[in-house]
């Protein structure tokens, strides 16, 4: 009895320092975030992007979005593509054969006129291509029908395909700003070693009116759901992914929308399925090849560019994404273990890679760690000190993030034009961490246990209707 009380309280005080340890992080981060969303605006203020499109520089770029059963989301997203302001872009849309109405609506919008004879080089090998078509509406328009094949297979296969030096990829259930490409694109003008991919900000879609596929009126939802994930998105990319950019150390670009030097995908072997999530591993092999090879190279995320997305509005579906994200980082993270503390690799390897391994644990830490503890106080075996020094690092110094992360974010881009709308995000921030935090760690402690057993299935969200 007395070895399994030591053991417990043992435990309970590792989740103390846990909280306390990954909270100093998050507040480094959030300090940083800061700093850089200050600097940016003051550059920004005076900064006029339509003249980048007089730079004969400026690159051109190969839209990619593969599609896989997307008839209720893919005309609204390729009208958002086709409306960017960007001078040189073409559209390649991949149906990775799709089973329902996705093809017969992509014909139909679009007026498809299939090419009779047609060469391409295949530098990277992928399912059977059926046919190639161009769209009589839009010349920059081709959409490339072929075998299912899966979403890193489609991707490649657009690569294949694209005559451009860069290439943008674009979930099919993805809206771009219609400057967005722009905004990227300044930062391969401004660099003076070569850029291989560059990642922006993601938004939640769900309730935002739009016209001619562009953004209109932004309103918040009207369920609780995709509110809380506005809140965690508005954390995870202002201050999370900022902050790691302030350090020149950014892993994790959004595959919803990412920018990339063509010739270095195809360098490192296109995408491919060894994990799940295809974006994060595309962007640690391309670091760990470029840190090899000793090449100067820059890897970076950019909190202007914006794209708006659709997120799960039930938990059934919300678990399914959180689950694959948790697992594809616990498996990219396992992939590349041979980085960790490697000096060769520098901070990503010495520092974001060890971090993201960490906070990773959280998702057994805290499933296991609140009912533990409150069962340890209800004994008797943790006092009541303990218990609010736990409940203030697990749950009050979260919804201090939370908020702050909305208040910056409001400070900055003001995407929420009304202080109605704010205040309501801020109070999502604290009931947040009340509830919605907990559950989706759950999902994430279900997607370790996946992990550990070897799943490596991808579960598939399915999307809202538009109307």
């Amino acid at each position: 009895m007395e070895i399994l009380k030591s053991f417990l309280i043992g435990f309970n005080y590792f989740i103390g320092f846990y909280y306390a340890t990954l909270n100093t992080f998050y507040t480094l981060l959030l300090l940083l975030s800061f700093l850089s969303i200050v600097e940016y605006l003051k550059y920004l203020r005076f900064y006029n992007f339509q003249e980048l499109k007089l730079y004969p520089q400026l690159p051109p770029v190969s839209v990619i979005i593969p599609v896989y059963n997307e008839e209720e989301v893919i005309l609204r997203t390729i009208h958002s593509a086709l409306s960017l302001d960007y001078p040189y872009f073409e559209i390649i849309v991949v149906n990775d054969g799709s089973t329902d109405e996705t093809w017969k609506i992509l014909t139909e919008r679009f007026q498809l006129k299939k090419l009779p004879f047609f060469i391409y080089r295949k530098t990277l090998q992928t399912a059977e291509v059926r046919g190639i078509y161009r769209s009589l509406l839009y010349p920059n328009l081709l959409v490339v029908d072929k075998e299912r094949g899966g979403k890193f297979d489609a991707l490649n296969c657009g690569l294949n395909f694209a005559q451009y030096p860069y290439v943008c990829t674009v979930d099919a259930d993805t809206v771009l700003e219609v400057d967005s490409l722009l905004r990227l694109g300044r930062k391969i003008l401004e660099s003076e070693v070569p850029v291989l991919a560059l990642g922006g900000v993601v938004r939640v879609l769900n309730e935002v009116k739009l016209q001619e596929g562009k953004v209109s009126t932004i309103e918040l939802p009207k369920k609780a759901l995709p509110i809380f994930q506005i809140v965690e998105y508005i954390r995870g990319f202002l201050f999370g992914r900022l902050g790691w950019e302030r350090l020149k150390s950014t892993l994790i670009l959004s595959g919803a929308f990412s920018l990339f030097n063509r010739e270095a995908l195809l360098q490192v072997g296109g995408f491919n399925n060894l994990t799940v999530t295809e974006d994060f591993e595309i962007v640690v092999r391309l670091h760990k090849h470029f840190r090899q090879k000793g090449d100067p190279y820059y890897i970076r995320f950019l909190p202007d560019p914006v794209c708006w997305t659709e997120v799960p509005e039930t938990l059934g579906e919300l678990s399914k994404q959180r689950r694959r994200w948790h697992l594809g980082l616990l498996q990219t993270l396992w992939f590349y273990k041979g980085m960790f503390f490697n000096p060769k690799y520098g901070r990503i390897g010495c520092l974001v890679m060890p971090f993201y391994l960490f906070e990773a644990v959280g998702a057994v830490v805290e499933t296991l760690g609140y009912p533990i503890v409150f069962l340890c106080y209800f004994f008797g075996i943790l006092s009541f000190e303990f218990l609010v020094l736990f409940l203030t690092l697990a749950i009050g110094y979260g919804i201090f993030l939370s908020v702050g992360g909305i208040f910056l974010e409001e400070m900055s881009f003001k995407r929420y034009p009304r202080w109605s709308q704010v205040l309501r995000l801020m109070l999502y921030g604290i009931a947040e961490n009340l509830g919605y935090r907990q559950i989706t760690s759950f999902f994430r402690f279900q997607a370790t246990l996946q992990f550990w057993l070897g799943y490596k299935k991808w579960e598939v969200v399915k999307k809202a209707k538009v109307l």
